[in-house]
């Protein structure tokens, strides 16, 4: 992600320091976009689900055709390999990366068993509890399987994301809520959505445009074991104008307050502050 320089990577089997070059000009991930990568984080001591990012990354290369080269076991001891070095204090954003090297079939195809893997690993802050964003609406939509990679956390999608962010910036907001091809809410332009609704919650159910994301899934798996009804939907726009709370839910920050949608204001309520509070919680106990 480069949004700081504290950052060590992992390469050709060893750590080395700083945010070193592992692609080059003619690698097939550089030429034709077939990157994968994968989010987890380490804050607090504590890196939860960090086996599940892991195995997501084998998967998502697996959906763009690049093979994989690291179980999820080895992946995992290689980031605490690389977690063990850093402060105990330290916050760090987790990015295991796979990419294709060369072309087979006509260039275009991956060419199996080349494949390009790196891990790197970032000190980026977590935002404190009180950080919350504004959303609206975007003309931007998420693409379907059949017209994208959906079912991979894939560099190549990233760009729609950031056209999504730069509209809603530019009419004051600070993400968008993102429509998929039906007109459904899927998500916001960078994490999943949840809204709060006579203290019960809901969710877009996953209909196959969107990750629905690992911590998403704890969150889920939380408000149900603490006695909250947690429903997955169809969600028009109307339904979170109707919200009595909304918060993003995504790896990043694990849980981030929504003020706004559009003319609609939400307070920072007590389900979103119970969601973090059992997240952590969860992470404590889990390890």
């Amino acid at each position: 992600m480069a949004t700081g320089t504290d950052i060590r990577t992992y390469f050709e089997g060893r750590w080395h320091k700083g945010d070193i070059a592992v692609i080059r000009a003619s690698d097939h991930g550089a030429w034709l976009g077939t990157t994968v990568f994968d989010g987890a984080r380490y804050a607090h001591g504590l890196a939860p689900d960090l086996d599940r990012h892991c195995a997501r990354a084998n998967a998502s290369a697996e959906a763009l055709m690049i093979i994989p080269t690291v179980s999820t076991q080895e992946m995992v001891g290689i980031v605490r390999e690389g977690l063990a070095a850093c402060p105990k204090d330290a916050a760090i954003y987790i990015r295991p990366m796979y990419w294709a090297l060369d072309g087979g079939h006509l260039g275009i195809l991956p060419k199996e068993g080349a494949t390009g893997f790196a891990v790197a690993l970032e000190t980026i802050p977590m935002a404190p509890p009180d950080a919350s964003t504004t959303l609206t609406t975007t003309r931007f939509r998420r693409p379907v399987m059949e017209d994208a990679v959906v079912n991979a956390k894939a560099g190549c999608l990233y760009p729609n994301n950031a056209r999504m962010i730069a509209e809603a910036r530019a009419k004051g907001f600070g993400n968008a809520l993102v429509a998929d091809a039906l007109g459904n809410v899927a998500e916001s332009a960078s994490s999943n959505v949840f809204i709060v609704r006579d203290g019960e919650v809901f969710t877009p159910i996953p209909n196959g445009t969107f990750l629905a994301g690992i911590t998403r899934a704890r969150h889920i798996a939380n408000l149900r074991a603490d006695g909250v009804k947690v429903h997955e939907v169809t969600m028009s726009f109307e339904d979170v104008h109707a919200a009595d709370e909304v918060f993003l839910s995504g790896n990043m920050h694990k849980v981030t307050p929504v003020t706004t949608f559009d003319d609609t204001a939400y307070p920072i309520g007590p389900v979103t502050k119970r969601v973090r509070e059992m997240y952590w919680d969860w992470a404590a106990t889990a390890g």
